[in-house]
């Protein structure tokens, strides 16, 4: 299985072999990541906002479900603590005290309510072209190219995620007696290793058969995505 890899700058196309890459016709590429919760009556538009950015062709779209939100009544059925804290590393960065709902983080380096289409759209126009690493997975084994590092190397992180529209009905809390439709829902964020500007290979597990895979070369400590893939 071959993955094309995009750059939160350019996309690229991954080569047979590791290193090589040509441009795509593509547009640049972005990874859209949003933080929200069931729990919270401010998210349904900004989940609705995602399911618009999912199929677009420049977007990686990811919607991470946070867990601060599930002590006022209604715990999240897709929340986990490492999404709150992956939220968390995000918010020194930019510029924040703490996490909020809904927040959208674009290629790492920018945010804004997730309600806002237009802000959204503002960010994802701001790309710069640059080289990124390819990214290609065969036969058990992740790699990723040689390209530009930060000095302390990045960290490699696999997503999985569901690719459907999923409606859940909330029982309590703020959005008591509604259906919330969620789409791009990640399901498990694993980091497995660092890349340090080298090509280098990293073993992987096969994934659930209804989940897609996604790949993110990030800055340590929430920093830009530098190269990020999907299958």
């Amino acid at each position: 299985m071959k993955f094309v890899a995009t750059s939160v700058f350019a996309a690229f196309v991954a080569g047979v072999s590791c290193g090589t890459a040509s441009a795509a016709e593509r547009p640049v590429a972005n990874v859209v990541e949003l933080f929200t919760s069931q729990g919270c009556s401010s998210c349904p538009p900004a989940n609705a906002n995602l399911i618009r950015l999912r199929d677009r062709s420049d977007v990686l779209a990811l919607s991470f479900a946070v867990t601060y939100w599930d002590q006022l009544g209604w715990k999240d059925t897709f929340g986990r603590g490492e999404y709150t804290a992956r939220q968390e590393t995000y918010e020194a960065p930019l510029g924040h005290d703490g996490p909020f709902t809904p927040q959208i983080v674009v290629n790492g380096r920018s945010d804004v309510v997730g309600d806002e289409m237009a802000s959204i759209e503002g960010l994802l126009h701001r790309g710069h072209l640059s080289d990124a690493p390819t990214i290609a997975i065969e036969g058990g084994a992740l790699r990723v190219g040689e390209g530009s590092a930060p000095k302390a190397g990045a960290d490699v992180w696999i997503v999985r995620y569901d690719p459907r529209v999923q409606n859940v009905p909330v029982a309590r809390g703020e959005n008591a007696g509604r259906t919330l439709p969620h789409g791009n829902v990640v399901h498990a964020l694993t980091r497995i290793g660092t890349w340090r500007g080298e090509a280098a290979s990293y073993p992987i597990e096969a994934g659930d058969p209804g989940l897609r895979t996604a790949v993110l070369v990030q800055a340590a400590h929430g920093g830009p995505i530098l190269s990020a893939a999907t299958d």
